[in-house]
């Protein structure tokens, strides 16, 4: 494995994962955005000052034209669908967490006869009824602006032994990531390396159990975080 740029005296913020206030090393994207990469757990993140505010998220999201018709953006979503069938039964309930402006995940998910709500900030923020048997956040975890805060949540919302599954591209060397095209859209604002898959299990109540090493992963929910 390639090793990391050297850590430097660059960003003053926290990382909004595991907290740690060191210095940060400094990445390049594709784009002019100012990129910090924690030594801690791997997480890129953009500059706090550079996020971007709510009215231009839902702007950017309303320009998602996802559609159950789309065999495409269907067999998109089968990617994270596949390796989670075979633990869903009928008996269990599931969330769409992060679901826009067309929940089409959930709709494929009711469609095989399970139960699924749906949550976002934007477009479906309403009262939940937890704990859920399993939880899917397809292309969402890139756009958390606290993602402690969001993980945080999504472990309470999940049973222990309850299913994650997450579709997020994962970054993978400071050349790579130079010139990714994923780091073109402004609403993306904080990127996992593999490595903080794993350095999730440490600070959250989870078990990584698949990984594709590209962008799907699924875990289970612990009653305590992993040694």
């Amino acid at each position: 494995m390639r090793d990391f740029p050297t850590a430097l005296p660059c960003c003053p913020f926290p990382c909004p994962l595991c907290g740690n206030a060191g210095d940060k090393k400094k990445l390049a994207g594709a784009d002019r955005r100012r990129y910090h990469c924690c030594p801690g757990c791997q997480l890129v993140f953009v500059d706090p000052v550079q996020l971007p505010p709510p009215d231009q998220e839902r702007t950017r999201y309303q320009q998602h034209h996802n559609s159950i018709e789309d065999a495409g953006y269907v067999g998109f979503l089968e990617l994270v669908l596949t390796p989670l069938r075979p633990h869903l039964n009928p008996s269990m309930r599931g969330l769409d967490y992060g679901c826009g402006p067309n929940p089409v995940l959930a709709q494929l998910v009711r469609g095989q006869g399970l139960h699924c709500d749906t949550y976002d900030p934007f477009f479906a923020d309403h009262p939940l009824q937890p704990p859920y048997d399993f939880l899917l956040s397809t292309e969402c975890f890139e756009h958390f602006h606290q993602p402690a805060r969001d993980l945080a949540r999504i472990c309470q919302l999940l049973r222990p032994g309850g299913w994650l599954g997450i579709m997020t591209e994962l970054w993978a060397t400071p050349e790579q990531f130079a010139t990714w095209a994923y780091t073109r859209d402004r609403t993306h604002v904080c990127f996992f390396h593999e490595q903080t898959l794993y350095f999730l299990c440490q600070r959250f109540p989870l078990e990584l159990v698949w990984l594709d090493h590209h962008r799907v992963a699924l875990f289970r929910r612990t009653t305590f975080p992993q040694p």
